[in-house]
This record gives C-alpha cells, sequence and structure tokens, in this order.
C-alpha cells in the first residue's frame, strides 16, 4: 500500500540532503516487543527440557529462518511445527512503544517523507504493534513483512523492496534498527544513513555492524525530519 505523499518540505538527512524514505524496523525499534518474544521461546525451551541459547539470534531475524539454518536443540525438527509450537508460548500483550516512535511516524508523514516497516515479523503483528502506538496501517506508506520476502534480514531484500515501491533512492534514505542482522541488512541494500536503536542489543555491536549512530529510542530521529 502506498499513500500520496502531502504536501511540505522534504527532511533532511542531517547532512542538508532530504531524505528520499524513512525505513523502520518493527520489534525493537517501534514497539518493546523483544521481552514478549523471549518469554515465549523461554517457556518453550523449558517445557522441552532444553538449554535455553543465546536468544540474540533471533534479533531481528525471521524465526523460520534461524530455526532451519542455526544448529540447536531444534536441529532436525520441522521448523514451522517449532515455530507454531513457541508462538503458543508468547504472552498476550499488547507490545510497549519505544518512546519517539509514533511522533516520528506522524512528523515524517505530516512532511514528504514516506514510510516504510521493514520487518522480520508477519502483517498481524504488524497491525496489532500500530494499535499499540495508536496508529494504523493507514499511518504508514509501505509494510514489508516476512511473508513479502524471499531471504530475511540480514539479506537486503526487505529494504531494497522498500525502496523499489516506495521509488526512493536507498542512498537518500534513512533507516531504523536494533539489530545487527538489521542493521547489516539496510547497509547491504544502499542505506548509507542506518540508526540503531539501542533497546536489544549494545551500542558498540550495533556500530560494528554499521550503524552511523546510536540512540536510546526513537526520539533523536525527530531532527532529521526538522532539518
Amino acid at each position: 500500500m502506498t499513500l500520496p505523499s502531502p504536501s511540505g518540505p522534504p527532511a533532511s538527512r542531517g547532512d542538508g540532503a532530504p531524505v528520499s524514505a524513512l525505513l523502520l524496523d518493527l520489534d525493537g525499534t517501534l514497539v518493546n516487543s523483544e521481552p514478549l518474544h523471549r518469554e515465549g521461546y523461554r517457556v518453550y525451551f523449558a517445557q522441552k527440557g532444553w538449554d535455553v541459547p543465546d536468544l540474540t539470534i533471533f534479533t531481528g531475524r525471521r524465526a523460520l529462518d534461524v530455526l532451519a539454518t542455526e544448529p540447536g536443540p531444534w536441529s532436525g525438527l520441522d521448523p514451522q511445527a517449532v515455530l507454531d509450537e513457541i508462538l503458543e508460548h508468547v504472552p498476550d500483550e499488547d507490545p510497549e512503544p519505544v518512546p519517539g516512535a509514533r511522533e516520528l511516524i506522524l512528523t515524517a508523514r505530516s512532511g514528504r517523507t514516506p514510510v516504510a516497516i521493514v520487518t522480520s515479523a508477519g502483517p498481524a503483528w504488524v497491525e496489532r504493534s500500530l494499535g499499540s502506538l495508536g496508529l494504523g496501517l493507514d499511518d504508514v506508506d509501505l509494510v514489508v513483512t516476512a511473508l513479502d520476502v524471499t531471504a530475511g534480514k540480514p539479506d537486503p531484500e526487505g529494504f531494497a523492496l522498500a525502496c523499489e515501491r516506495l521509488g526512493a533512492d536507498p542512498a537518500a534514505a534513512v533507516a531504523a534498527e536494533d539489530s545487527p542482522a538489521g542493521i547489516r541488512a539496510a547497509v547491504a541494500a544502499g542505506v548509507r544513513r542506518v540508526h540503531g536503536i539501542a533497546t536489544t542489543h549494545a551500542p558498540d555491536e550495533l556500530t560494528a555492524a554499521g550503524a552511523v549512530e546510536v540512540h536510546v529510542d526513537a526520539r533523536p530521529l525527530l531532527a532529521l525530519l526538522a532539518d
């Protein structure tokens, strides 16, 4: 879904150049949902009697990709069946908003900066998460979910697809991500200004992955839209 851009001056990236698009991850970037997901994994592993792995391997990536490619106690099992069981244990709660996330989206949409959500989650979780921000699907220009790509993050397909559908130059876009996998995906798609949100990973991990700046929440990104 792509909406026409409202009138008004385009935002800049902070270096004087206009922002072609604002590309936003969802979990950990707009909503602090990682604690809910990790509780689902923890309960599932405990019930199986398995040692709990480093759950950061799931952060920012499609769970099916991790279960299919990473070694673990799930090796040899049907990844979809494992994921279905894990999801049964995720608390049925709305995620907490990341400070500044709602304002960031609304500020961009009130100007001429198109907004895309590029996420490893599915469509239903996108809609629920936006609802926790008091927003709906009509408040963003485009959503790219796990179902829209053949390869998940850190593959750049999702960000490249978002830029293609928005008609946006990736080199002039700004992305925000909370995981190294997501940052690498955006950088590989040609996005030159990728900002890290340190809700789930240490700042140095995000910087090492390619983030140009790291913030504790989404509020500092508002300055990019005010230039």
